[in-house]
């Protein structure tokens, strides 16, 4: 073995690997063409499930993609060609399709089961690194995942041609949710337990705080009485509404701050003085992950939006506090 390396080698080859794979992927993006979509048509036009197969790092990656797959729409299970020939070949049901992901194109426990999935008259699809070798020219599709290659300093191990395998599973799966028009709500279906299900899942209305519970002002009430107000409903902000209770404004306790601020007498400043009009708001059926977005994907973050529904009537207040409460298991 040889002598140890200074730890900025160490740093070097660690981003070096990273910007082999990042650039590999890259690569394979611009190999994609109409045989991409010849393996979403085959798999959107028979009627059984995906069988992804694979060995070795191959076969790690095949559990990957058909776990995407499965969460993703499409009826997805992984099995390994070596079991195959012993009994598993019984998970096959008319109308499936086959994945089969293979470095060297010459996997012959993949190599083997070919005469029987054409016995099953299973469609093939390939994501092989040699798109010249025995088991692609057995393929109905080849999606191209060569590499030049690997990010290690030896060009062994499998790192960056199982990156591009994997993001070609990827890329199927997405390919196949566009062409199913599966949503944010279906995923959300196959989601049920964690925080990303429960936020998919979850509308404002369940996790806001309604009228009756927030500050809640009119137009011509004193800056005073907007403090007393917040300070009964203490959640960062009070809705200004007209007389026909729809929003007319929003005061958080940063616009009290500036207030402050930019005015030595306050005692005659009202609510419309201070509010800001025409607020950012969301309806009581939006789901909590568009609240989220709403808040977070903006120059400055807001932490509160008012609720209201399609007339402008204000139904309450989300606030970011509330959305991760939601999400606490």
């Amino acid at each position: 073995m040889a002598a140890p390396s200074p730890k900025s080698v160490w740093l070097d080859a660690a981003r070096s690997a990273m910007e082999t794979e990042s650039g590999a992927i890259l690569s394979a993006s611009t190999r994609l063409d109409g045989t991409l979509l010849q393996a979403v048509d085959m798999m959107l036009a028979e009627p059984g499930k995906v069988v992804v197969t694979g060995v070795g790092k191959s076969g790690l990656v095949s559990r990957n993609i058909a776990a995407t797959l499965l969460s993703t729409g499409t009826q997805a299970v992984f099995l390994h060609p070596v079991e195959a020939a012993h009994g598993d070949l019984g998970i096959y049901a008319p109308g499936d399709v086959t994945l089969m992901v293979s470095k060297s194109g010459t996997t012959s426990e993949l190599m083997r089961l070919l005469p029987t999935l054409r016995e099953f008259e299973s469609k093939l699809i390939g994501i092989i690194g040699n798109p010249a070798s025995p088991l692609a020219a057995k393929m109905d599709v080849v999606l191209d995942a060569s590499v030049e290659c690997e990010a290690d300093p030896h060009n062994l191990v499998p790192t960056a041609s199982s990156v591009v395998a994997l993001a070609l599973g990827h890329a199927l799966a997405v390919a196949l949710m566009t062409a199913r028009g599966f949503s944010s709500e279906d995923f959300g279906g196959y989601h049920p337990g964690g925080q990303l299900g429960r936020s998919l899942r979850t509308k404002v209305s369940d996790g806001m705080h309604g009228a009756t519970e927030i500050a809640v002002v009119q137009p011509h009430d004193s800056l005073k009485q907007v403090v007393i107000a917040m300070t009964r409903h203490p959640f960062g902000a009070a809705c200004v509404l007209d007389d026909q209770q729809r929003l007319a404004g929003l005061i958080t306790d940063g616009d009290l701050r500036r207030a402050l601020r930019e005015h030595d007498d306050i005692r005659s400043l009202r609510a419309s003085e201070v509010m800001t009009a025409n607020p950012i708001t969301i309806g009581p059926d939006a789901r909590l992950f568009e609240a989220l977005r709403i808040m977070e994907d903006r120059p400055s973050q807001i932490y509160v939006i008012p609720v209201v529904d399609e007339s402008g009537t204000c139904l309450g207040l989300i606030r970011l506090h509330d959305i991760c409460q939601v999400w606490v298991p």
